[in-house]
């Protein structure tokens, strides 16, 4: 796992609120676990999920959408994040860190959340759409 998210060149954090449920993604490339000449790019995104809403809300599931720069598309489906199904309790926020490899230097993920509340209520909250991109790409 990554020590820290890297705090140098070109940052964006992508944010959406819906359904009670707060999203920040903040990604970045990580230029010392990449290899540009093999073609591999190494990012990594910090995701923070802020519970809005009046109830405990426990993330279940998760779906991602991984695009690279050719538009190849692949799909993540799966239990919880990170190896966590985390217990969110009302106005607590769950931060974790993942990364995405990818053999170009630009691409994009997008995806959702599906949440249970204490009465077994399920419902999905989208993550925003966020991208990746190498220092480099900025100047094209």
């Amino acid at each position: 796992m990554l020590k820290s998210l890297r705090e140098d060149g070109p940052q964006h954090v992508y944010n959406l609120e819906t359904n009670g449920i707060a999203i920040n993604v903040f990604p970045t490339f990580v230029p010392e676990r990449s290899a540009p000449e093999n073609d591999y790019y190494f990012f990594a995104y910090k995701v923070t999920i802020t519970n809005l809403s009046n109830v405990g809300l426990k993330l279940i599931n998760r779906h991602w959408i991984i695009k690279d720069g050719h538009k190849k598309e692949r799909f993540i489906n799966g239990e919880g994040v990170v190896g966590q199904r985390p217990l969110i309790e009302a106005g607590d926020e769950f931060e974790y860190q993942s990364f995405c490899p990818l053999d170009t230097p630009t691409g994009n993920m997008r995806g959702k959340f599906e949440f249970t509340d204490q009465e077994d209520n399920r419902f999905w909250a989208p993550v925003p759409l966020f991208f990746f991109r190498t220092p480099e790409s900025f100047a094209h």
